[in-house]
């Protein structure tokens, strides 16, 4: 098999094309490679210093542990929030003249609930005399026994605090 020179020509610019891509394409292989290599140097262990993937799992360590605290935090504040619900929290007071010859509004009644409406009202009434003090019990926003006005004015404004 005999080539003309034209073919020859060609065969051979086809040949120093082909060369040149392989080089080019070995250049660019090359250069990744060295990327490559600076980037795992990074990752390699250097005696005395911590490394990428010493921070990285150290890290995740870290990370782990934060989650058990925050988890445990959150269950804690559940709890406190249960805590707090059942407080007497809701306070207010009504000072009034218990008798009509009195004056300077000695006496008192004060409602305490929590925030379901669950509480006490304490009563003093102030007499020339004598004092007297009273407790009611409030289940669920209902007193158990028939509540005076100024009691009932004590309840009132006690709800309304905080709702």
């Amino acid at each position: 098999m005999t080539l003309d020179a034209q073919a020859a020509v060609i065969l051979a610019l086809i040949g120093v094309a082909v060369g040149l891509v392989g080089v080019v394409l070995g250049a660019v292989a090359w250069f990744q490679l060295h990327r490559m290599r600076r980037s795992y140097a990074l990752l390699a262990p250097v005696e005395g210093k911590e490394n990428y993937l010493d921070v990285l799992a150290r890290t995740r360590e870290e990370f782990g542990e934060l989650s058990v605290d925050l988890h445990e935090l959150d269950k804690r504040l559940k709890v406190t929030r249960a805590d707090l619900a059942r407080a007497l929290r809701h306070v207010s007071v009504v000072r009034y003249d218990a008798y009509g010859d009195l004056a300077g509004r000695y006496s008192f009644s004060a409602a305490l609930l929590d925030d379901s409406g669950d509480g006490l009202i304490i009563t003093s009434i102030h007499g020339r005399n004598e004092n007297r003090l009273y407790l009611k019990g409030i289940a669920q926003g209902n007193p158990d026994i028939e509540l005076s006005p100024e009691e009932e004015q004590a309840v009132v404004a006690a709800k309304g605090d905080g709702r």
